[in-house]
């Protein structure tokens, strides 16, 4: 006598298998954001003017968490950063002393290591007023300024005058908010 196997019928509900598409997606979706946005990128709102003309207040920016992997920030690079002063809260601004040098502000122009030329700047919004300094950058640390710099909270006022390369979270390297002035910046 032959038996018959009895074959198991899959009863498939389509709501369910529905529902359960979603929440792969969105679990995959979800994985993905995570991953980028802790590995890959830093997104950051911009609050204050002390970066104007380069990023406005309300702009949204895109940072590379990779920029430094193989290589040391630069001078001028424009980083997304933990403020030293309380690493609750990002800041960014433009690299303006490299570790071992010494900056020095006076009458608005920045010099180098006792240079007799002062250095040749990015554009900023205004001519920048006052002396600052001298200030002796330690290794694995960075002297910062802001692109507006009579209006910015930068490393001539901090406590904790330096970022350190640890606080340092990537390169700003896109605006993409507003939408109408899109823009990569240098």
């Amino acid at each position: 006598m032959k038996q018959r196997r009895r074959r198991k019928k899959h009863i498939k509900n389509p709501v369910l298998s529905e529902l359960l598409q979603w929440v792969l997606t969105f679990f995959i979706a979800a994985a993905l954001a995570f991953i980028v946005g802790r590995f890959l990128i830093v997104n950051a709102e911009i609050p204050s003017g002390s970066m104007e003309n380069t990023i406005m207040p309300g702009d949204r920016i895109i940072g590379n968490r990779l920029a430094y992997i193989a290589g040391d920030p630069e001078r001028f690079d424009v980083i997304i950063f933990r403020y030293p002063d309380d690493e609750s809260q990002l800041f960014i601004k433009r690299i303006i002393g490299l570790p071992g040098e010494t900056v020095e502000i006076r009458d608005g122009k920045i010099y180098i290591n006792g240079s007799s030329q002062p250095l040749d700047d990015v554009e900023t919004k205004e001519t920048m007023v006052g002396s600052f300094g001298p200030y002796t950058v330690p290794e694995d640390s960075y002297f910062v300024m802001g692109d507006n710099r009579n209006n910015s909270l930068d490393s001539r006022y901090w406590e904790n005058t330096f970022v350190t390369r640890d606080e340092i979270l990537g390169e700003a390297v896109f605006r993409y908010w507003p939408l109408t002035q899109i823009k990569l910046i240098d």
